[in-house]
């Protein structure tokens, strides 16, 4: 929803230089944007009169456009003003966003717009075409030419072996590498972070993707990215195995088809002077189309439970655990205990390829009423493939069974199909009241603006690859709130409750420990933007542990501010975040011990009880090693923060 405050509609004739340029000006007048009508149309970008981008070609290809546009002609250009608020119905960084901008107008004679906005944390531009009749765009030319070999942060995706490059589950480790290594060979996803020496941070991403193919990067060996996108697909076939999915085996010499009259997606620039303005930069959250969800009362945030990384491998139970009733009811009495809204019931439910065909341990009946009866909700995992097949039969099914939230899996795409494939499933899903969010996915892109009950994805190297690999180091950890979630929620699925030192981390399934501390895991919750939450710890070591679990079921997953009191990308962060009249703050750091002292002079006035869970004097070599203690403070006060190698911090203060 959309408050105005002030909307100032300054629709102002901007005369063309003599080489045909136009420039638009941030509201706090640090940032500039020139756009350049030459040979091509260039865009370049400068901060406090420094250039964080060259001149930089852009280009909207379309399909038998006759006569074949080369350069295009200005028409006429024009200037707006907006100042006014969002208020997300679902809050993940901060409960009103203020909205304000310049936004830059180029009309060509051709059927093409240009916007460009400029922002105080930012800017963006899309193209805008206005063809009577429907179009295929055979290519976009969008290059991003830096002015120095810049450090960049990217994640190269890796082919797999039954595929082409354009298949990935977005799950891959940063590298951190000058930019003339990055060449054509590379294809990379974005969020991209380029970070130089002096001066602001800027992250490349898109927002308000919609029929369309999402945006990769390609280097040149050189300063310059470009952006490369997947072509439509002309020819699919269906894999084989446990969890099958649609794999493009042929594609059309075009990326898109689309109606003649559209907005494109917004290409992203992130401006950070500081690298502690990255996690809290929901840029990606405005520039996105607002709710096509009218009533949005039913959407509930909240936080769950998820069995499938520990593989169920309870203990100190007097039934067999599995895949049956029995064990997601001690899920269900579990998550009443501590505070959590709802239980996932992943893969293996039911036939992957089959929503009807039930497994045969399982009762449904007698699990929902025990679930209605505990006032606890049920989640259900799906393959997005057969999810697909039996769309609407299965959503009506999970609304008799009172499942108001699902996951969809394996998509392992960003084609115009499959961009597609999620506004189709957010669509249905609202229509029945269920909420979801997408695994094997993509970044989200500013998708939980448009559809506000797809309340987190994927498309982060979460938990799970602690099972079969070394991959979620804390470095890994600590880099993702700087660079992934600027893209918008992730879900990491924190929670892990065995956990190593870098000495004594092995990748063991079933037997799942997580690499850093038990508080490193804890402050994932306040670090890392999820409006639902899944922990993904085993419940039996919980209950063991009633009151770190009450303190971490204790903590909300929508905000109503969020601040990044300390932060530096890979190394370290300390997020303080506020509900109601309650703040938590979480730290984390790479394998380096760390220590801080945080002044409370944010606090309103009062004295709170802050509860302390931090690192235990021998957590550099028994990794679950904590401390949990209360001490009274105020706005006055500060707190000492240690954290081991690997290790995090969380208070939770509340008003007395």
């Amino acid at each position: 929803m959309r408050v105005a405050l002030c909307l100032l509609l300054l629709f102002l004739p901007v005369r063309l230089w003599a080489a045909d340029s136009v420039s638009v000006v941030s509201p706090d007048g640090a940032t500039r944007v020139v756009v350049e009508n030459k040979d091509k149309l260039y865009y370049a970008v400068y901060y406090k009169d420094k250039a964080l981008l060259l001149p930089s070609a852009i280009k909207l290809n379309v399909a038998n456009l006759s006569p074949r546009t080369h350069k295009l002609t200005v028409k006429k250009t024009s200037v707006r003003t907006q100042q006014s608020t969002i208020e997300p119905p679902v809050p993940e960084k901060r409960k009103i966003i203020p909205d304000v901008y310049r936004e830059l107008t180029v009309r060509f004679q051709q059927p093409f717009s240009l916007i460009v906005r400029v922002y105080n944390d930012g800017v963006a531009w899309r193209w805008q075409t206005h063809f009577k009749k429907s179009i295929q765009i055979e290519s976009e030319l969008a290059e991003f030419n830096f002015p120095e070999l810049e450090e960049v942060y990217f994640s190269p995706v890796k082919k797999r072996d039954d595929a082409d490059i354009y298949h990935t589950s977005f799950e891959e480790l940063y590298q951190a590498k000058p930019l003339d290594s990055i060449t054509t060979e590379h294809l990379i996803f974005t969020p991209t972070l380029v970070a130089p020496e002096q001066g602001p941070k800027i992250s490349i991403t898109e927002s308000d993707l919609e029929t369309y193919p999402g945006m990769f990067l390609r280097g040149t060996g050189k300063n310059k990215l470009t952006a490369d996108f997947a072509p439509y697909p002309q020819e699919e076939k269906i894999t084989a195995g446990e969890f099958p999915q649609a794999i493009v085996t042929k594609r059309h010499n075009f990326i898109a088809q689309s109606i003649g009259s559209r907005f494109f997606p917004w290409r992203v620039l992130l401006i950070a002077p500081e690298d502690k303005d990255l996690p809290v930069n929901d840029l990606v959250y405005r520039l996105a189309s607002p709710s096509r969800v009218k009533d949005v009362s039913w959407i509930q945030p909240g936080k769950g439970t998820d069995e499938w990384i520990i593989g169920i491998n309870l203990f100190n139970i007097p039934f067999k655990s599995g895949i049956n009733t029995a064990t997601y009811k001690y899920y269900i009495d579990f998550a009443k205990r501590f505070g959590f809204d709802r239980i996932m019931m992943d893969a293996g439910w039911s036939d992957n390829q089959d929503l009807f065909k039930i497994n045969p341990n399982l009762n449904m009946n007698e699990l929902t009423a025990y679930a209605r009866a505990q006032g606890i909700k049920i989640c259900m995992w799906t393959l997005a493939l057969t999810l697909e097949k039996h769309l609407e039969p299965a959503l009506y099914q999970f609304n008799k069974w009172g499942v108001d939230f699902i996951m969809t899996d394996f998509i392992d795409r960003d084609d115009q199909k499959a961009v597609d494939f999620y506004h189709k499933i957010a669509a249905a899903c609202a229509n029945h009241k269920i909420m979801l969010m997408f695994h094997g996915a993509f970044k989200p892109a500013g998708f939980t603006r448009t559809w506000p009950h797809a309340l987190t994805r994927e498309g982060v190297l979460g938990s799970e690859f602690n099972g079969w690999s070394h991959k979620p180091t804390p470095e890994h950890n600590v880099q993702l709130p700087f660079i992934r979630m600027t893209a918008g929620p992730m879900d990491y699925e924190p929670g892990l409750l065995d956990n190593a030192t870098a000495k004594t981390f092995r990748p063991i399934n079933e037997k799942v420990m997580s690499q850093g501390t038990r508080c490193h895991q804890l402050a994932m919750f306040v670090v890392y933007d999820s409006p639902m939450q899944f922990f993904s710890g085993n419940p039996s070591q919980g209950l063991l542990e009633p009151a770190f679990m009450e303190l971490l079921g204790s903590i909300p997953t929508v905000w109503d501010t969020t601040r990044v009191l300390e932060g530096k990308v890979g190394d370290f962060i300390i997020t303080a975040r506020k509900k109601g009249a309650d703040w938590y703050i979480g730290g984390m750091t790479d394998w380096t011990n760390r220590q801080f002292t945080v002044n409370l002079d944010f606090l309103p006035a009062g004295t709170y009880e802050a509860t302390i869970c931090e690192d235990g004097v021998n957590a550099d070599r028994y990794a679950s090693d904590y401390i949990l203690r209360t001490q009274t403070v105020s706005n006055t006060s500060s707190l000492p923060i240690n954290m081991a190698p690997g290790g995090g911090y969380l208070v939770r203060l509340r008003k007395k």
